[in-house]
């Protein structure tokens, strides 16, 4: 007679339970194993991203993802953790990047354009494969945003987040807050429209780049050094500045600059 698969017994802590089905969160749940497995493996089988994990237990001792699970183990997978010291333990996660930046999915253009808004180094196509946005977050250490659990899976991600907000205005909050970034925002330095650093601009040089109102109106330009657009403090300027402020209530000194441009 065959005997039925033994169970490896996993629990997952905090907002990893975001990625499981009602059912299953916050309780210890029952795998069936017919061979060991790595943990990897096991983890991402209910559909948790191993970018967002930061430290697994098995019967209580850290572990790695290529740790081999068996029938009968007992796994914890915890996500990354901001305030408890877990230094006697073996974090998994990579070190943080140097520098934050990001590279956003096909679904997020919006969320691309406010955080370019606001200052941050954000790569974004409206056509780009899972391929090469999981090439990209790789080759130029890049933050992959993604609402697609199944891209973060991809191994040579390893520095990926699942956006839980579907809608943008509520992404940004969260995104923020997620990488601890509120002191980073640098209104307006960015063109929204490909991402390179503003320079300022004579208004001289770009007189005949604008429409005459805002060249007879406004005396202080900027100019995408990449794509040429020119930008000024055009009509959606204080609501820009509004929105800014109401997200960050501690950030009182905008540039004067910002762009006629809304959001795309």
């Amino acid at each position: 007679m065959c005997r039925p698969p033994a169970n490896v017994s996993i629990r997952f802590y905090a907002e990893l339970n975001d990625h499981l089905t009602a059912h299953q969160q916050y309780r210890t749940l029952e795998k069936p194993l017919l061979m060991p497995t790595n943990a990897k493996d096991v983890i991402e089988s209910f559909g948790v991203p191993h970018t967002e994990v930061d430290l697994i237990l098995v019967n209580g001792a850290s572990a790695g993802f290529d740790q081999l699970v068996s029938a009968g183990d007992r796994v914890a997978v915890y996500p990354v953790f901001e305030s408890l010291d877990i230094t006697p333990e073996v974090r998994i996660r990579p070190e943080p990047l140097r520098e934050t930046r990001f590279v956003l999915d096909i679904h997020l253009g919006r969320l691309a354009a406010y955080l370019r808004m606001l200052g941050f180094d954000t790569w974004y196509q409206s056509c780009a494969s899972d391929r090469r946005l999981a090439g990209i977050s790789a080759a130029e250490h890049r933050i992959l945003l993604t609402r697609d659990r199944g891209l973060l899976k991809r191994s040579m991600v390893t520095h990926g987040y699942w956006v839980r907000n579907t809608e943008s205005r509520r992404q940004v909050p969260e995104i923020l807050a997620r990488f601890d970034l509120y002191g980073a925002i640098r209104p307006f330095s960015r063109c929204m429209a490909c991402n390179a650093l503003l320079q300022e601009a004579v208004k001289d040089d770009v007189r005949n780049l604008v429409p005459q109102r805002a060249a007879k109106l406004h005396n202080e330009f900027r100019r995408c050094p990449n794509c040429g657009r020119v930008f000024w403090q055009g009509s959606h300027y204080r609501r820009m500045q509004s929105w800014i402020r109401d997200l960050t209530p501690g950030l009182r000194n905008l540039p004067p600059l910002t762009s006629n441009a809304g959001i795309c």
